[in-house]
């Protein structure tokens, strides 16, 4: 206990993958497999994550408090604000997507690229890796499933930054964790188990 515990986020990457894609093993020392793509910057202080879980009160005749909660839902979600305009960015925060190059017929004029975002029921899942790095300890915050559930509202005045609005929720998965976290050894003087007791004869 003490203030070498305090976490401040200071920089931090989120990459995307296809669901089904092998996590990190590791987090120290262990590269990000090149099947996950860094969505790139993002503003400072949009990076967020929240858990929203939700119970039903039972109450009692004798008690003027429930005198039980039982659990009924959960859920959690990241967020941040994209700044860069990419191909990964733009599937990213419309859920998918295609792009495709086009030539002007008859040569006239460059090239260009059209992205339609998805048809209605075809947004795509996505797996999820935030990696955060506080001086020399970092963490993996692994999320094996999650898919972009809010629309795409881009300011776009001559001021400021157009930024992206990722907002991933997590979805639910049949065998293992909806998300769990990966922390490297620095820190382990916070987080190491305790040592289990030895068997005496």
């Amino acid at each position: 206990m003490g203030a070498e515990n305090i976490f401040v986020a200071g920089v931090a990457w989120i990459y995307l993958a296809p669901v089904g894609t092998a996590a990190p093993d590791g987090v120290d020392g262990v590269p990000m497999p090149t099947a996950w793509k860094n969505v790139g910057m993002f503003s400072p202080e949009s990076l967020n994550w929240k858990t929203d879980p939700k119970f039903e009160d039972i109450k009692a005749h004798q008690a003027k408090k429930s005198v039980r909660k039982i659990q009924t839902d959960d859920s959690a979600d990241l967020e941040a604000d994209l700044l860069e305009w990419s191909l990964e960015s733009f599937r990213a925060v419309f859920g998918g997507g295609s792009i495709e190059e086009i030539t002007p017929t008859g040569g006239v004029g460059s090239k260009y690229y059209k992205f339609v975002p998805p048809d209605l029921g075809a947004r795509e899942e996505v797996a999820v890796c935030v990696e955060i790095k506080d001086g020399t300890r970092m963490l993996r915050r692994i999320i094996p499933r999650a898919m972009q559930t809010a629309g795409v509202e881009q300011k776009l005045d001559k001021t400021n930054a157009s930024t992206l609005p990722l907002r991933m929720s997590v979805l639910g998965n049949e065998i293992g964790a909806d998300s769990y976290d990966l922390l490297g050894i620095g820190f382990a003087s916070a987080f190491a188990p305790p040592a289990s007791g030895g068997g005496g004869g």
